[in-house]
């Protein structure tokens, strides 16, 4: 098996930390390069990037798979179903501290995501602008970060800084 043949690490990594986040009470942050081929709300993009908070209190139905991330939350108080292809994950890290980890985001496939999205379509209804209703669980958990992760000295303000884990 060569290295082109092997599934990527990166599905694991996403989820070891999130778990690792979940553990010790700290908040995991999703960076995700948004284009064509991700499904969330284009209203809460920011320079090609939009920053998704994945906790459990955030989220429903999370589901961190191999090929993609897929979850409903609220934005502005609106419900979305989001789906993130793997390879468009720029970095996971923790809102608190700001430990996590970057990853070189991949070419975008849109044959992928209009296949896995049509799947979770109803007939005639088009898979990657529709937003179906998601019943209120009672409480609204915030969905975009109030305020932004540490940064070191040195670094752009506004923007992740993530330390390496040894």
């Amino acid at each position: 098996m060569t290295a082109q043949d092997q599934p990527s690490t990166r599905p694991y990594f996403i989820r070891a930390l999130h778990e690792w986040c979940t553990d010790h009470g700290l908040t995991p942050y999703l960076v995700v390069h948004a284009d064509d081929s991700v499904q969330v709300p284009h209203d809460f993009v920011h320079d090609g990037e939009i920053v998704l908070n994945i906790s459990y209190d955030a989220t429903q139905s999370l589901q961190l798979g191999n090929e993609f991330i897929a979850f409903k939350a609220r934005f502005g108080g609106r419900p979305h179903d989001i789906m993130v292809p793997v390879g468009r994950v720029a970095a996971i890290y923790a809102r608190e501290n700001g430990q996590g980890m970057a990853f070189p985001v991949e070419p975008a496939q849109p044959d992928a995501m209009a296949g896995a999205a049509a799947a979770n379509a109803a007939p005639g209804e088009s898979p990657l602008t529709s937003v179906p209703s998601v019943s209120d669980g009672g409480t609204e958990a915030p969905q975009n970060p109030p305020d932004p992760a540490p940064t070191a000295p040195g670094t752009t303000p506004g923007r992740p800084s993530l330390r390496r884990i040894k």
